[in-house]
């Protein structure tokens, strides 16, 4: 089946629709050896070719995955940063023909759930807006929480660059001047939660992704590890975002084999425990651990 350029090429995972069709104005993808412009349609049996490298391109929900990384303090969420730092990128497992395309951004601070897809067109839907998915974050707040001020969150407060509020917000436990908070919201700008809370007054200490729409923090996904998603649980992510899914074949044995190969790694060596960061799901750490929510209203 026919499709558009950009979309066969953001989802052969090369970076956004957007980011494609400059691409190809600026005369750098090339269709069975002739320039390409924009409009154009493509099959998976074309020659696609970006910048002089071939693309390995597929059918819609072909070969898609999506992994759930646990990002410790400290990595920034960029390919290369001038700086020298740690990023995100790094300790994922490596890929031939593709790249893994974040789901979102995590500030230098903030630690925990980050998803990672080979699918530019699936990555697309759950980071725009009309899909209204929920991000559930676990906050540690310092300073004296009033019901006003829990009261005033949820109603929604004008920041700098427009309203904001949490959906809801439930009580992690805590003593003294330190309190924990799971709180949910429908966005994802910069440093929201942050500023949610510093409108009141207060300051964020500690804080860590744990949900993201249907997708929850596995608790065998220790700081700075990876997991991979089966692949029912991507065509329900997929299903969710009303992005055609992939056929469920019966595998092989040597499918079989590999899949199991890649699990080895991530659990023995495709990512290491980083010394930055705190996981707050260990068990073997003294500080205060957070109680569980119970009954959750959130969406």
């Amino acid at each position: 089946m026919d499709e558009k350029l950009q979309k066969v090429l953001a989802r052969a995972g090369q970076g956004s629709r957007r980011e494609m069709e400059n691409r190809i104005r600026e005369g750098r993808v090339m269709v069975n050896g002739e320039v390409a412009t924009l409009g154009d349609r493509v099959s998976v049996s074309d020659n696609i070719t970006l910048d002089g490298y071939p693309i390995t391109t597929t059918e819609a929900g072909e070969n898609r995955r999506v992994i759930i990384y646990n990002k410790p303090e400290g990595e920034v969420c960029t390919r290369k940063d001038p700086e020298g730092r740690t990023t995100v990128f790094e300790k994922l497992p490596k890929l031939r023909g593709e790249r893994w395309i974040a789901v979102g951004r995590l500030d230098i601070n903030t630690s925990g759930l980050l998803l990672f897809t080979t699918d530019g067109e699936l990555a697309n839907r759950l980071m725009h807006p009309s899909t209204e998915i929920d991000r559930e974050y676990l906050v540690r707040v310092m300073g004296e929480v009033t019901d006003e001020h829990l009261e005033n969150l949820k109603k929604g407060i004008q920041l700098e660059d427009g309203p904001a509020k949490f959906t809801d917000i439930v009580d992690g436990g805590g003593e003294g001047i330190n309190r924990w908070f799971y709180v949910c919201l429908m966005e994802g700008r910069n440093r929201e939660v942050r500023r949610l809370w510093e409108s009141q007054g207060l300051k964020v200490n500690r804080l860590k992704r744990v949900r993201f729409g249907p997708v929850f923090l596995p608790s065998k996904a220790k700081v700075g590890r990876w997991v991979e998603m089966e692949e029912q649980e991507v065509n329900a992510l997929c299903d969710m975002v009303d992005l055609q899914v992939a056929t469920v074949k019966p595998k092989t044995q040597q499918q079989k084999l590999d899949i199991k190969r890649n699990k080895n790694k991530a659990t023995a060596g495709g990512a290491r425990r980083s010394n930055k960061g705190f996981d707050w799901q260990s068990s073997d750490k003294p500080e205060f651990k957070p109680k569980k929510p119970g009954k959750r209203s959130f969406r």
